[in-house]
């Protein structure tokens, strides 16, 4: 692929765009630039909308000015990605936040991939293939953070992939054994979104709960561990190094259980809400869990506000914060397993289904809405 590469496609709203691209991308801009585009929202370049015969003049002249800056042009032979992410977000259940995304660098590409939460083709064509541009849709009134990406499906003239990224409170998605995999999309907005809606989105949601659930296992235990450490340590009044436990040595060492379990557990405060709300005891065959699930879901209240407290700026000792969070800690120790095979016989909440009819399309020859 060139160092500096200008790749042209057509917008419904904006006319013919334009995108730099390459290690060079700087020089394809300047061709642009002084061929008459104007750089535009997201850093995409858009050439003002004009007569037939001049944008094709235009455009003549561009390739012109790009050989002589060492640039090539090519035309895409999809319509705009911000387009195409508009049609289909317009047609998913839920208000979705669509936005374009540049990776004129290839290095900027590179970026993505510890972020992607994706078992499937986007990954790894992400990581194995230039993808200069993208697309996100973002659902802004959901519960659970869903950010979606779109990309031109490599290799192929007219499909798209579409994954996920990692969703909050989690952090790096990459790897991680509960991914989903990614989807090839149609290039029809009304089938890409029925695929979205119908199969890769309760997919995902499958996936997060997986990952939640296991996120809350994985901290009880490394805090069951810690009390264990502790427990058999204050027992044996021997430090870990096998000398005698003096007062002061007690005083530090359970200091820093206590803080090392009130990091774990904040894993627990993230997570365990989202599952919680899923529990239905009574359709489980330990429909007497119920009553340990009020208790934990009490913990997780008190705990919650010392959190919210500390976050607020609230002066609280080490101490006082954990007189006031170690009886959730011990709570949810004392009942942690009731929660974990409740939350493993649930499962997530279906999200609304796609509508029966799509909104009007708006035609070519509308007027152009204004940038954003």
């Amino acid at each position: 692929m060139a160092d500096a590469q200008i790749i042209l496609a057509y917008s419904r709203t904006r006319g013919i765009v334009a995108v730099a691209s390459g290690e060079k991308y700087g020089s394809a801009g300047k061709a642009l630039v002084e061929s008459g585009f104007q750089r535009g929202e997201a850093g995409v370049y858009c050439l003002p909308a004009e007569d037939p015969g001049v944008s094709r003049a235009t455009v003549a002249g561009l390739v012109r000015r790009a050989e002589t800056l060492g640039a090539t042009v090519t035309t895409s032979s999809r319509r705009f990605i911000g387009d195409a992410a508009d049609d289909i977000a317009r047609l998913l259940p839920g208000q979705w936040e669509t936005q374009v995304e540049l990776y004129c660098h290839p290095v900027w590409q590179e970026d993505l991939v510890p972020w992607l939460w994706d078992s499937g083709e986007l990954v790894r064509a992400v990581q194995s293939e230039r993808i200069p541009y993208a697309a996100t849709l973002t659902l802004t009134d959901g519960t659970s953070e869903t950010t979606l990406l779109l990309v031109e499906r490599p290799g192929h003239q007219l499909d798209y992939l579409v994954g996920a990224f990692s969703p909050s409170p989690f952090e790096e998605g990459y790897g991680g054994p509960h991914a989903p995999a990614s989807i090839v999309l149609p290039p029809f907005p009304g089938r890409a979104a029925r695929a979205i809606t119908e199969r890769y989105l309760p997919a995902f949601d499958r996936a997060l709960h997986a990952r939640r659930t296991t996120a809350v296992a994985d901290a009880l235990d490394r805090i069951r561990s810690e009390y264990r450490a502790w427990t058999a340590m204050v027992a044996s009044g021997r430090d870990s190094d096998a000398t005698p436990l003096s007062f002061d040595a007690l005083g530090t060492a359970t200091a820093q259980f206590l803080d090392t379990t009130w990091r774990e557990f904040l894993t627990v405060t993230n997570h365990a809400p989202a599952l919680m709300d899923r529990c239905r005891p009574t359709a489980t065959l330990w429909s007497g869990d119920a009553e340990a699930l009020a208790q934990l879901t009490v913990a997780l209240t008190n705990a919650e506000t010392v959190r919210e407290n500390l976050a607020r700026g609230a002066r609280l000792t080490p101490a006082e914060r954990n007189a006031l969070t170690w009886p959730a800690v011990e709570t949810w120790l004392t009942y942690g397993e009731v929660f974990l095979r409740q939350a493993r016989a649930a499962s997530p909440q279906p999200r609304p289904a796609i509508a029966a009819t799509a909104p009007p399309r708006v035609l070519p020859s509308a007027r152009p809405a204004p940038h954003r």
